[in-house]
Order: C-alpha cells, then structure tokens, then sequence
C-alpha cells in the first residue's frame, strides 16, 4: 500500500495495493505497522460506522470537540464519493484550508483525518457505502459542526445547489467563523 502526506499536516490517503485474479481480488485495507511506520502515527480505532446515502447527500462538516475528538480512517464500499477534511486547529498553519479526495468502491482509496479536522463527504454516485473507523467513541455533547457551504471556507463541492440533499442537523450548523474549534 502506498501513503501520501496531503497539503494539510498528518492527513494522509492511503493507496492499497490489489490483488485480482479470476476470483476476485484481494487488499490490505489496514496495516497498523506500516502506517506507524511512514506517519509516526499509532492511531487506536475503537468504532466502526457505516453509512448508506443516495446522489446528493452531503455530510458534515462534522468532527468532535475535546476530550473526545476523533482521528477517522474513512472509505468508500460501492459508488462513489467526494470527501473533504478541513483544518479546524486554530493554531495550525493550514488553519481553515481544506483538502479533498474522490473515494471509490473502485478505487479503494482511504483517506485518513486525524483529530481537529472537520469531515464530510458528498456523493457523486446513485447511491454509496462509506465506512470509517475511529478512535474515539461518538460523544452527542462533543459534537460540533460547519455549514457545508461556508462561503469562507470555498469549498468546491461537485454538485449544484438543486442537487444537495442535507438534514436537518446540517442545515443548522454555524458558518466556520461562529463555530466552536481547537485552541
């Protein structure tokens, strides 16, 4: 499998390596030596979630506040995704900068968020599974939120306004600059 620093320090996607034959094919979607390895990173994952949605579901920006904030390993099932993680530390160089990655069933990308980023994903196929693993359990009181548009934050989102489906809860979130982040 192949590891790539992105432009946002400790974010990485993770490129496996598969292995096809008549069968099937094979991959290593997970090597906790490895990616210490090439990251210094020893991320513990506690929970595993998964989410169906059809075209235009737009999740997030979703992440959680201290003592409970999460590191997430995300990735796509079937169909596909376009998933973005946006620096919320507020003493980072990259603060408010985002990175994005298309995630696949076919591709079988990974993209891997460590703690103190924002995530969410929009979907660009009929219909997709997202998995993602975290390292910390879901905590409601923790949780904190961005308006998935947030004209500061300029996120190209690669579907048109008519077609983004959203609930009620993202509808509500604050724009980034009201939102609670990391000190």
């Amino acid at each position: 499998m192949k590891i790539v620093q992105t432009s946002l320090d400790g974010v990485f996607y993770i490129e496996p390596t598969i292995y096809s034959d008549a069968r099937g094919y094979f991959f290593e979607s997970f090597n906790a030596e490895q990616f210490a390895h090439e990251t210094g990173l020893e991320p513990h994952f506690v929970q595993d979630n998964e989410a169906r949605s059809c075209r235009g579901v737009v999740r997030g920006l979703h992440y959680q506040l201290p003592p409970y904030a999460q590191a997430k390993l995300v990735r796509v099932v079937s169909g596909i995704v376009w998933d973005v993680a946006v620096d919320i530390r507020r003493n980072s160089p990259t603060f408010g900068q985002y990175t994005a990655i298309e995630l696949s069933g076919e591709n079988k990308r990974q993209l891997y968020i460590p703690k103190g980023f924002a995530h969410g994903y929009a979907v660009l196929s009929d219909d997709a599974v997202f998995q993602y693993k975290c390292t910390d359990y879901y905590h409601p009181e923790a949780e904190g939120g961005i308006m998935w548009d947030d004209p500061q934050l300029s996120i190209p989102w690669p579907l048109s306004i008519e077609e983004v489906i959203l609930s009620e809860k993202d509808r509500r979130h604050p724009g980034f600059a009201e939102a609670q982040l990391f000190e």
